[in-house]
Protein backbone atom coordinates (compact mmCIF):
# COMPACT_ATOMS: atom_id res chain seq x y z
CA UNK A 1 0.00 0.00 0.00
CA UNK A 2 1.19 3.62 -0.73
CA UNK A 3 0.85 5.47 2.61
CA UNK A 4 0.49 4.83 6.36
CA UNK A 5 -2.98 5.75 6.20
CA UNK A 6 -3.93 3.29 3.81
CA UNK A 7 -2.50 0.74 5.96
CA UNK A 8 -4.70 1.50 9.10
CA UNK A 9 -7.55 -0.30 8.21
CA UNK A 10 -10.58 0.43 9.99
CA UNK A 11 -13.50 -2.72 10.19
CA UNK A 12 -12.15 -4.22 6.86
CA UNK A 13 -12.25 -1.09 4.34
CA UNK A 14 -9.63 -0.31 2.38
CA UNK A 15 -8.62 3.01 1.22
CA UNK A 16 -10.99 2.80 -1.81
CA UNK A 17 -14.13 2.30 0.64
CA UNK A 18 -14.84 -1.20 -0.22
CA UNK A 19 -15.08 -3.70 2.30
CA UNK A 20 -12.92 -6.68 2.89
CA UNK A 21 -15.97 -8.99 2.51
CA UNK A 22 -17.07 -7.88 -0.60
CA UNK A 23 -13.37 -7.76 -2.07
CA UNK A 24 -13.62 -11.56 -1.05
CA UNK A 25 -17.09 -11.60 -3.13
CA UNK A 26 -15.38 -10.53 -5.93
CA UNK A 27 -12.19 -13.36 -5.75
CA UNK A 28 -14.65 -15.92 -5.63
CA UNK A 29 -16.77 -14.99 -8.12
CA UNK A 30 -13.57 -14.87 -11.04
CA UNK A 31 -12.56 -18.09 -12.45
CA UNK A 32 -9.70 -20.05 -11.98
CA UNK A 33 -7.86 -20.72 -8.43
CA UNK A 34 -6.44 -18.50 -5.99
CA UNK A 35 -3.52 -19.20 -4.01
CA UNK A 36 -3.27 -18.01 -0.08
CA UNK A 37 -0.08 -18.75 1.64
CA UNK A 38 -1.80 -18.25 5.03
CA UNK A 39 -0.39 -15.48 8.03
CA UNK A 40 -0.34 -15.71 11.60
CA UNK A 41 0.58 -12.17 12.62
CA UNK A 42 0.51 -8.73 11.11
CA UNK A 43 3.89 -8.53 9.05
CA UNK A 44 3.70 -11.86 7.77
CA UNK A 45 -0.10 -10.69 6.65
CA UNK A 46 1.86 -7.56 4.68
CA UNK A 47 4.46 -9.33 3.03
CA UNK A 48 1.51 -11.26 1.54
CA UNK A 49 -0.03 -8.60 0.55
CA UNK A 50 3.57 -7.16 -0.94
CA UNK A 51 3.86 -10.17 -2.55
CA UNK A 52 1.16 -10.08 -4.77
CA UNK A 53 -1.16 -12.43 -3.76
CA UNK A 54 -5.39 -11.23 -3.32
CA UNK A 55 -6.48 -12.92 -0.10
CA UNK A 56 -4.94 -14.58 3.27
CA UNK A 57 -5.98 -16.66 6.04
CA UNK A 58 -4.83 -16.49 9.71
CA UNK A 59 -3.88 -19.98 10.70
CA UNK A 60 -4.95 -21.38 14.25
CA UNK A 61 -2.05 -23.55 14.23
CA UNK A 62 0.71 -20.68 12.92
CA UNK A 63 -0.93 -17.96 15.33
CA UNK A 64 -0.31 -20.69 18.47
CA UNK A 65 2.75 -21.23 17.46
CA UNK A 66 3.78 -17.75 16.86
CA UNK A 67 2.02 -16.14 19.74
CA UNK A 68 2.12 -18.43 22.43
CA UNK A 69 4.81 -21.00 21.69
CA UNK A 70 2.08 -23.98 22.37
CA UNK A 71 0.63 -26.17 19.73
CA UNK A 72 -2.47 -26.33 18.15
CA UNK A 73 -4.19 -28.12 20.44
CA UNK A 74 -7.20 -26.01 21.55
CA UNK A 75 -4.96 -24.18 24.18
CA UNK A 76 -4.93 -20.72 22.45
CA UNK A 77 -8.13 -18.88 23.35
CA UNK A 78 -11.11 -17.31 21.30
CA UNK A 79 -9.77 -13.46 23.23
CA UNK A 80 -6.14 -14.11 21.49
CA UNK A 81 -7.55 -15.35 18.39
CA UNK A 82 -9.16 -12.05 17.67
CA UNK A 83 -6.81 -10.07 19.03
CA UNK A 84 -4.50 -11.32 16.59
CA UNK A 85 -6.83 -10.99 14.09
CA UNK A 86 -7.71 -7.14 14.65
CA UNK A 87 -3.81 -6.32 13.84
CA UNK A 88 -3.46 -8.86 11.34
CA UNK A 89 -6.78 -7.01 9.49
CA UNK A 90 -5.58 -3.91 10.24
CA UNK A 91 -2.21 -4.13 8.98
CA UNK A 92 -2.53 -5.46 5.28
CA UNK A 93 -5.38 -3.94 2.51
CA UNK A 94 -6.16 -7.87 1.52
CA UNK A 95 -9.17 -9.34 2.68
CA UNK A 96 -8.43 -12.19 5.64
CA UNK A 97 -10.45 -15.20 6.66
CA UNK A 98 -9.81 -16.09 9.88
CA UNK A 99 -9.74 -19.11 11.90
CA UNK A 100 -12.71 -19.68 13.77
CA UNK A 101 -11.98 -22.93 15.11
CA UNK A 102 -15.17 -24.56 16.49
CA UNK A 103 -16.79 -21.44 17.71
CA UNK A 104 -15.54 -22.01 20.88
CA UNK A 105 -18.67 -23.73 22.90
CA UNK A 106 -21.97 -23.89 21.95
CA UNK A 107 -24.37 -22.45 19.02
CA UNK A 108 -24.69 -18.86 20.65
CA UNK A 109 -20.92 -19.13 21.50
CA UNK A 110 -20.48 -19.61 17.19
CA UNK A 111 -22.87 -16.52 16.78
CA UNK A 112 -20.47 -14.48 19.10
CA UNK A 113 -17.50 -15.75 17.36
CA UNK A 114 -18.78 -14.57 13.86
CA UNK A 115 -19.96 -11.25 15.46
CA UNK A 116 -16.33 -10.82 16.94
CA UNK A 117 -14.54 -11.75 13.97
CA UNK A 118 -16.64 -9.40 11.52
CA UNK A 119 -16.13 -6.86 13.80
CA UNK A 120 -12.68 -6.77 13.94
CA UNK A 121 -12.56 -6.91 10.10
CA UNK A 122 -12.42 -10.62 8.79
CA UNK A 123 -13.77 -11.06 5.34
CA UNK A 124 -15.06 -14.86 6.41
CA UNK A 125 -14.74 -16.90 9.64
CA UNK A 126 -13.67 -20.45 9.03
CA UNK A 127 -16.26 -23.04 11.96
CA UNK A 128 -15.42 -26.13 11.97
CA UNK A 129 -16.99 -29.67 13.54
CA UNK A 130 -14.32 -30.53 15.90
CA UNK A 131 -14.93 -31.65 19.62
CA UNK A 132 -13.32 -29.24 21.90
CA UNK A 133 -10.35 -29.05 22.60
CA UNK A 134 -10.00 -29.25 18.83
CA UNK A 135 -6.33 -30.52 16.94
CA UNK A 136 -4.56 -29.53 13.85
CA UNK A 137 -6.61 -31.50 11.27
CA UNK A 138 -3.21 -33.47 10.14
CA UNK A 139 -2.39 -34.86 13.34
CA UNK A 140 -3.28 -37.41 15.95
CA UNK A 141 -6.25 -37.25 18.41
CA UNK A 142 -8.68 -35.31 16.68
CA UNK A 143 -12.72 -36.29 17.47
CA UNK A 144 -16.06 -34.42 15.89
CA UNK A 145 -19.15 -33.45 17.42
CA UNK A 146 -22.37 -35.72 16.05
CA UNK A 147 -24.03 -34.72 13.29
CA UNK A 148 -26.83 -32.54 14.11
CA UNK A 149 -24.37 -30.71 16.78
CA UNK A 150 -22.25 -30.13 13.29
CA UNK A 151 -25.08 -28.69 11.28
CA UNK A 152 -26.02 -26.78 14.56
CA UNK A 153 -22.93 -24.62 14.41
CA UNK A 154 -23.23 -24.22 10.89
CA UNK A 155 -26.84 -22.86 11.07
CA UNK A 156 -25.69 -20.76 14.16
CA UNK A 157 -23.09 -19.47 11.55
CA UNK A 158 -25.25 -18.65 8.93
CA UNK A 159 -27.98 -17.12 10.82
CA UNK A 160 -25.06 -14.65 12.56
CA UNK A 161 -23.87 -13.42 9.31
CA UNK A 162 -27.86 -13.21 7.67
CA UNK A 163 -28.49 -11.35 11.03
CA UNK A 164 -26.45 -8.72 10.35
CA UNK A 165 -22.65 -9.41 10.92
CA UNK A 166 -20.57 -8.45 7.39
CA UNK A 167 -18.53 -11.91 7.17
CA UNK A 168 -18.60 -15.19 4.76
CA UNK A 169 -18.97 -18.47 6.42
CA UNK A 170 -16.52 -20.67 5.22
CA UNK A 171 -17.91 -24.14 6.71
CA UNK A 172 -14.68 -27.08 7.32
CA UNK A 173 -15.26 -31.28 8.22
CA UNK A 174 -13.16 -33.38 9.70
CA UNK A 175 -14.76 -35.77 9.75
CA UNK A 176 -13.14 -37.48 6.72
CA UNK A 177 -10.07 -38.92 9.48
CA UNK A 178 -13.06 -39.87 12.09
CA UNK A 179 -16.02 -41.36 9.69
CA UNK A 180 -15.17 -41.89 6.10
CA UNK A 181 -15.19 -40.11 3.13
CA UNK A 182 -18.96 -40.48 3.07
CA UNK A 183 -19.84 -38.69 5.93
CA UNK A 184 -17.64 -36.37 5.26
CA UNK A 185 -19.37 -35.79 2.23
CA UNK A 186 -22.50 -35.91 3.79
CA UNK A 187 -21.32 -32.97 6.27
CA UNK A 188 -20.65 -30.48 3.69
CA UNK A 189 -23.41 -31.15 1.16
CA UNK A 190 -25.40 -30.57 4.82
CA UNK A 191 -23.61 -27.44 5.44
CA UNK A 192 -24.43 -26.26 1.42
CA UNK A 193 -27.91 -26.55 1.71
CA UNK A 194 -27.40 -24.48 5.56
CA UNK A 195 -26.12 -21.04 3.45
CA UNK A 196 -22.42 -21.71 3.70
CA UNK A 197 -20.55 -19.67 1.58
CA UNK A 198 -17.20 -21.85 1.36
CA UNK A 199 -17.04 -25.16 1.69
CA UNK A 200 -13.96 -27.11 3.30
CA UNK A 201 -13.18 -31.22 3.38
CA UNK A 202 -10.25 -31.16 5.63
CA UNK A 203 -7.74 -34.07 5.17
CA UNK A 204 -8.65 -35.75 1.88
CA UNK A 205 -5.97 -39.04 1.20
CA UNK A 206 -5.95 -39.02 -2.13
CA UNK A 207 -6.59 -36.71 -5.60
CA UNK A 208 -10.11 -39.32 -6.07
CA UNK A 209 -11.31 -37.83 -2.89
CA UNK A 210 -10.34 -34.51 -3.66
CA UNK A 211 -12.49 -34.55 -6.82
CA UNK A 212 -15.26 -36.63 -4.88
CA UNK A 213 -15.65 -32.99 -2.58
CA UNK A 214 -15.82 -31.12 -5.07
CA UNK A 215 -18.21 -32.82 -7.85
CA UNK A 216 -20.79 -32.84 -4.42
CA UNK A 217 -21.00 -29.36 -3.83
CA UNK A 218 -21.50 -26.15 -5.80
CA UNK A 219 -20.03 -23.57 -3.44
CA UNK A 220 -16.44 -22.23 -3.57
CA UNK A 221 -14.01 -24.79 -1.97
CA UNK A 222 -10.84 -25.05 -0.09
CA UNK A 223 -7.75 -27.24 -0.62
CA UNK A 224 -6.05 -27.13 2.44
CA UNK A 225 -1.80 -28.05 1.74
CA UNK A 226 0.24 -29.07 4.27
CA UNK A 227 3.97 -30.23 3.59
CA UNK A 228 4.05 -33.60 4.80
CA UNK A 229 0.29 -34.08 5.48
CA UNK A 230 -2.63 -36.29 4.66
CA UNK A 231 -3.79 -34.46 1.56
CA UNK A 232 -1.58 -34.35 -1.79
CA UNK A 233 0.60 -31.68 -2.42
CA UNK A 234 -1.01 -30.87 -5.74
CA UNK A 235 0.02 -27.99 -8.08
CA UNK A 236 -2.39 -24.88 -8.74
CA UNK A 237 -3.68 -26.09 -12.44
CA UNK A 238 -4.20 -29.70 -10.69
CA UNK A 239 -6.23 -27.98 -8.21
CA UNK A 240 -8.05 -25.85 -10.22
CA UNK A 241 -8.90 -28.36 -13.00
CA UNK A 242 -10.59 -30.57 -9.67
CA UNK A 243 -12.67 -27.71 -8.93
CA UNK A 244 -11.11 -25.71 -6.03
CA UNK A 245 -11.24 -22.41 -5.95
CA UNK A 246 -8.91 -21.51 -2.69
CA UNK A 247 -5.51 -23.25 -2.41
CA UNK A 248 -4.72 -22.63 1.32
CA UNK A 249 -1.18 -23.03 2.54
CA UNK A 250 -1.26 -22.94 6.57
CA UNK A 251 2.08 -23.50 7.88
CA UNK A 252 4.22 -22.55 4.77
CA UNK A 253 5.66 -19.13 5.81
CA UNK A 254 5.86 -20.47 9.30
CA UNK A 255 7.68 -23.02 8.64
CA UNK A 256 10.51 -21.04 6.51
CA UNK A 257 10.89 -18.44 8.68
CA UNK A 258 11.37 -20.70 11.56
CA UNK A 259 13.96 -22.70 9.96
CA UNK A 260 15.55 -19.31 8.84
CA UNK A 261 15.68 -18.38 12.31
CA UNK A 262 16.98 -21.75 13.57
CA UNK A 263 19.97 -21.37 10.94
CA UNK A 264 20.94 -18.19 11.27
CA UNK A 265 21.05 -19.01 15.50
CA UNK A 266 23.03 -21.76 14.60
CA UNK A 267 25.49 -19.53 12.34
CA UNK A 268 25.81 -16.91 15.64
CA UNK A 269 26.59 -20.66 17.99
CA UNK A 270 29.32 -20.87 15.60
CA UNK A 271 31.14 -17.97 16.15
CA UNK A 272 30.14 -16.09 12.89
CA UNK A 273 27.79 -13.69 11.67
CA UNK A 274 24.44 -14.65 9.54
CA UNK A 275 24.66 -13.66 5.95
CA UNK A 276 21.21 -14.16 3.90
CA UNK A 277 19.95 -10.92 5.64
CA UNK A 278 17.58 -8.01 3.94
CA UNK A 279 19.60 -4.94 3.86
CA UNK A 280 18.83 -2.22 6.92
CA UNK A 281 16.98 -0.14 4.53
CA UNK A 282 14.83 -3.29 3.05
CA UNK A 283 14.03 -3.84 6.36
CA UNK A 284 12.92 -0.30 7.53
CA UNK A 285 10.95 -0.25 4.02
CA UNK A 286 8.86 -3.62 5.06
CA UNK A 287 8.01 -2.51 8.55
CA UNK A 288 6.79 0.53 7.13
CA UNK A 289 9.28 3.53 8.31
CA UNK A 290 9.40 5.49 5.27
CA UNK A 291 5.69 5.34 4.98
CA UNK A 292 6.40 7.11 8.62
CA UNK A 293 8.41 9.39 7.72
CA UNK A 294 5.90 10.41 4.67
CA UNK A 295 3.38 11.36 7.36
CA UNK A 296 5.67 12.87 9.89
CA UNK A 297 6.54 15.48 6.91
CA UNK A 298 3.06 16.16 6.34
CA UNK A 299 2.28 17.13 9.56
CA UNK A 300 5.75 18.75 10.22
CA UNK A 301 5.56 22.40 11.62
CA UNK A 302 1.49 21.83 13.12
Amino acid sequence: MASLEKKVMVMGIDGSGEKAVDRLRKILAKPGLTQMPCCFDALSARLIERAGFPVTFMSGFAVSAARLGLPDTGLISYGEMLDQGRNICAATGIPVIGDGDTGYGNAVNVKRTVAGYAQAGFAAVMIEDQVWPKRCGHTRGKAVVDHAEAMARVQAAVDARNEGADILILARTDARGTDGLDEALRRVEGFQRLGADILFLEAPKSEAEMRAFCSAVDRPTLANLVEQGETPLLAPAALEEIGYKLAAYPLTLLSVAMRAMEEALATFKDGRHPEALLTFAELRQRVGFEDYYSEEERYAGG
